[in-house]
């Protein structure tokens, strides 16, 4: 029995885009008189279709070891590509992470999009976007792992771009669409060279192929600087990183995921291909050097933003960017650690950011306050989710966070101090959202604020508890390592770190008012962090203008240029014949002689070489 559910394992991705299928007579209105429910139903129930026929699968898995199932989709000649998966016990336990969000997400979004007229179009899109994450983590193949990148960004612009009635949203997906082409096209290129060099693209064939293959300097820089670039989009690290915050404008539900397991996956492509990665200590060196600049800009922009999922989306930049750290120093289990532990408090900060919205009907943190008393079920899951975020007590990302900084600490002590300082930054920015949120007086839009229905308390009030248990769960599975093995320095570092950002988070004076200081430089620091260290402009100046200006370029010169050319070459045809039409004269040794002529002319340049 185990066998069968492990052989049939490959259809673990299949029951996201099943539900697709079945949803589309209510997606496309061909059945209107039911309403759109029962596709957020069929959605709903396939993928929690797909969270227990994983945990059989993982159960068996846990028991029997990890096997690799191979399906030859195309062979021509010398090119032979296979559907390759690796159903082991680290993926699946990914997979079924990211299913059980998906459940409680699909859930909360009956109470969060409850009145929404397009609900079985948003069912659909959320179930094609959990079929592309829940293959990704099986993969185990390049190929198909790219395949399915690519659906998860086609999928990432298609849920950003819901509501696409918004010019604002419409403009957010397409820069969140494009500027995750720029990474994708660099992997494509990546992935040939690599086909062409390793004869095989399953990951086991590139293990092997790696410890065997000498690479030049210049090749391995190339092809490592080339695989990196689709999860740096992916993950939105510097430079790519402008996509993330923008995508806020699509549907809450959709952002938990985003948050969450999306980026993970990115994330979980680059794990995949550390071993080739480090061929090259130059790619090394520049993941590094890109998670940290992320890390610690992500944590200090998201200090100055007043919009509150966009202050929780910098602080995802800054925990993947930590991940990169770890990838790049070549201690992967860190960053399984984080990524892992990072998706489920984060997800649940997010509910907590959906059920302000749905009552206060804004994410305006300037027009909130005193919503504690009010909402207490939102108020604990958003204090749980931030613990989970931060290293103070044993919970979620502090295992992560003290992992990191213990192994950095003896080798790069500069590095362990980036977890340290990320930790603390992120204590007080949870800790000054919290106080503008929940705390202080009662604002116009928060005075009546209820709490949320149950279809958005279940979900969040779940989290909450598996949120506290992930510590329980991770001892359980031997994840923890014995406290004798411990770094006490560190780790009191490491509290001390995450207490100090609480404790200055509490103390620092906030105002609900949007005008800026009166003291020049912290007027001129605050808009330095507001507007992202004004990347966007800088971008603007430089990349954009430089598009524009050979677009202009090139639109001159086809119109005058190549235009120009071919209308005087049919000028010249036209005058040319205007002028002979009045040479007619009717007699035809005229006319021999005319082509006779032509014909000397045209064997004089023929053979003027010659000559």
């Amino acid at each position: 029995m185990n066998q069968m559910w492990v052989e049939t394992s490959w259809l673990l991705p299949i029951y996201g885009l099943l539900g697709v299928v079945l949803a589309l007579p209510w997606s496309m209105g061909f059945i209107r008189r039911t309403g759109p429910r029962p596709a957020a139903y069929l959605n709903i129930a396939m993928t929690l279709l797909a969270f227990v026929h994983g945990l059989l699968v993982f159960q068996a898995i846990w028991n029997q070891g990890s096997q690799e199932l191979i399906f030859s989709w195309f062979k021509f000649a010398d090119l032979h590509l296979e559907l390759a998966f690796d159903i082991s016990v680290l993926n699946l336990g990914a997979l079924e992470l990211i299913t059980f969000l998906s459940l409680l997400a699909q859930v909360f979004a009956l109470g969060y999009m409850e009145k929404d007229w397009a609900l079985a179009r948003f069912y659909s899109l959320m179930g094609f976007f959990e079929a592309a994450m829940s293959g990704l983590v099986l993969s185990g193949s390049l190929f198909v792992s790219y395949s399915l990148l690519e659906m998860l960004t086609l999928s990432t612009y298609l849920l950003v771009g819901f509501w696409y009635a918004q010019p604002l949203v419409v403009t957010a997906a397409r820069d969140a669409f494009l500027t995750k082409r720029i990474g994708d096209v660099l992997l494509l290129m990546g992935v040939v060279a690599l086909a062409a060099m390793a004869g095989s693209l399953n990951f086991n064939d590139l293990y092997g192929w790696v410890k065997t293959e000498s690479l030049s300097p210049l090749v391995g820089t190339l092809l490592g600087l080339a695989l990196i670039a689709g999860p740096i989009g992916k993950c939105a690290q510097f430079p790519l990183h402008l996509w993330l915050d923008e995508a806020m404008e699509g549907p809450n539900p959709a952002s938990i995921l985003r948050n969450s397991v999306v980026v993970t996956c990115g994330a979980y492509v680059l794990i995949r291909l550390q071993p080739i990665v480090v061929l090259s200590p130059v790619t090394l060196g520049v993941l590094i050097a890109l998670g940290s600049i992320t890390a610690i800009g992500g944590s200090l922009v998201a200090l100055a933003q007043i919009d509150l999922k966009r202050t929780l989306s910098y602080s995802t930049s800054a925990y993947l960017g930590l991940v990169f750290v770890a990838v790049g120093t070549e201690w992967p289990g860190v960053a399984i650690t984080l990524l892992l532990t990072h998706a489920v408090a984060k997800a649940l900060l997010f509910m907590g950011v959906g059920s302000i919205i749905t009552t206060t009907t804004s994410q305006n943190l300037t027009e909130m306050g005193g919503l504690w008393s009010r909402m207490p079920a939102t108020t604990l899951a958003f204090v749980i989710g931030s613990l989970g975020m931060v290293g103070i007590l044993p919970l979620g990302c502090f295992w992560g966070l003290r992992m990191g900084a213990d192994f950095l600490s003896q080798s790069s002590p500069l590095l362990a101090l980036v977890f340290l300082v990320v930790n603390g930054l992120t204590a007080l920015n949870l800790t000054r959202v919290f106080r503008l949120v929940f705390l202080g007086q009662a604002q116009p839009k928060t005075r009546r604020a209820p709490e949320v229905p149950w279809p958005m308390a279940v979900p969040m009030v779940s989290l909450s508890i598996v949120t506290l248990l992930v510590p329980v769960m991770m001892a359980r599975m031997s994840l923890l390592p014995p406290v004798e093995y411990w770094n006490l320095p560190v780790t009191l570092l490491l509290v001390a770190f995450g207490v100090s950002g609480v404790a200055l988070g509490s103390v620092i004076p906030l105002s609900k008012s949007l005008s800026r200081s009166r003291n020049r430089p912290v007027r001129i620091l605050q808009d330095l962090l507001a507007y992202d260290f004004y990347t966007e402009r800088l971008y603007a100046n430089t990349v954009v203008a430089a598009v524009g200006g050979l677009s202009r370029f090139s639109n001159w010169f086809d119109r005058y240029v190549v235009d120009g050319l071919v209308n005087a070459v049919g000028l010249a045809s036209l005058l040319g014949g205007e002028s002979l039409k009045y040479s007619v004269s009717g007699q035809s040794q005229l006319y021999l002689f005319t082509i006779m002529a032509g014909v000397g002319l045209i064997g004089v340049f023929m053979t003027w070489s010659l000559w």
